[in-house]
């Protein structure tokens, strides 16, 4: 390309690129500048693999994925082909509480499975992603076009998707650097004594069952939540959540390990948290699924850094428990 090379270029082959970091992407991470470049179509996740496969390098040596970028920092890489994506668009009804052309904002409904997964294949929100925005299938070719966070199958609330590479790689970077807020809404066993309080307990694989997370992990990672009790009910609380940290089942693991597991939580919910007189017991044995609701989020727009905050209702099926509740103090 001789002397008139631009800063930035792709390779002859399309699956190559060089950027040379300018000013102002000095100081920025490595694997976020990869992501944020509309050249590859590589998400953070596929980009921090790369990296440490040491198919992207900087000034051909292999850095690691948060390497802070110099100004001059030769950039070469090689994005592997995508694999395609292997389940198909279906018209599932999404409740859309927000659309633009670079993100889209859902109140999840419960018992909704966000990824495809081994007997998920088919009926997740993906699918119905695929369907409604049909261009997500160009996002890193991956399992999860679009998905920046996730909710439980059967947790309802807001759930925030990407429809480009660039968004998916600035919101998993507020998410990572825990500038997104978000607050929970949960209906938990017995009665809160305090109005407010915090729960600080590190949160890591369960020693025993795999599939759970659990306090008492000898890897566990730290892991707070802020709780407000927003209404007093018979025999159980309603409460409000503010995560400080994002750890796997935070909410449900938290509320579990202080005596007050989340009621309907099929998983965390000990038998010492199902002793109810028989007026709250007949409203609450049938409950299927944990009462918990992704209620807010605040988050900065990824291409116009606007502040935006949307709130979701409750589920019909939250909102009708808490009035049965309710009836009883009648």
């Amino acid at each position: 390309m001789g002397n008139d090379k631009p800063d930035r270029y792709k390779a002859d082959n399309d699956n190559e690129f060089i950027i040379i970091a300018d000013k102002k992407e000095s100081g920025r991470r490595l694997d976020f500048l990869i992501a944020s470049h509309a050249i590859t179509e590589c998400s953070r996740a596929l980009a921090v693999k790369l990296i440490r496969e040491g198919l992207i390098r900087v000034d051909g040596r292999i850095k690691k994925p948060g390497y802070r970028l110099h100004e001059g920092d030769r950039v070469h890489g090689h994005i592997k082909e995508p694999e395609p994506v292997s389940f198909e668009p279906e018209p599932i009804i999404l409740d859309l509480i927000y659309e633009d052309k670079d993100i889209l904002v859902i109140n999840k409904a419960p018992g909704l499975v966000v990824h495809p997964a081994p007997g998920h294949y088919t009926g997740t929100i993906v699918n119905a992603l695929l369907y409604h925005c049909p261009d997500l299938k160009g996002i890193g070719g991956e399992l999860r076009p679009g998905i920046v966070h996730r909710l439980d199958k059967d947790t309802s609330g807001i759930l925030v998707v990407a429809k480009n590479s660039f968004s998916l790689a600035v919101l998993g970077s507020q998410f990572q650097d825990r500038t997104i807020k978000k607050k929970y809404t949960a209906l938990v066993h017995g009665e809160m004594k305090a109005d407010s309080g915090s729960i600080n307990l590190p949160i890591g694989r369960h020693p025993v069952d795999r599939k759970k997370m659990s306090t008492i992990s000898k890897t566990g990672k730290p892991a707070e939540t802020l709780w407000t009790v927003k209404q007093r009910l018979p025999e159980t609380t309603l409460i409000d959540i503010d995560l400080k940290t994002g750890r796997t089942h935070q909410i449900r693991v938290h509320f579990s390990s202080a005596g007050h597991p989340v009621v309907g939580d099929q998983v965390y919910c000990s038998k010492s948290g199902k002793k109810h007189s028989d007026s709250v017991f007949s409203i609450i044995k049938d409950v299927s699924r944990q009462m918990l609701h992704a209620q807010k989020i605040c988050l900065k727009h990824p291409k116009t850094g606007s502040i935006l905050e949307f709130e979701a209702p409750l589920a019909p099926d939250f909102k009708l428990l808490v009035s049965k509740l309710e009836s009883l103090n009648v």
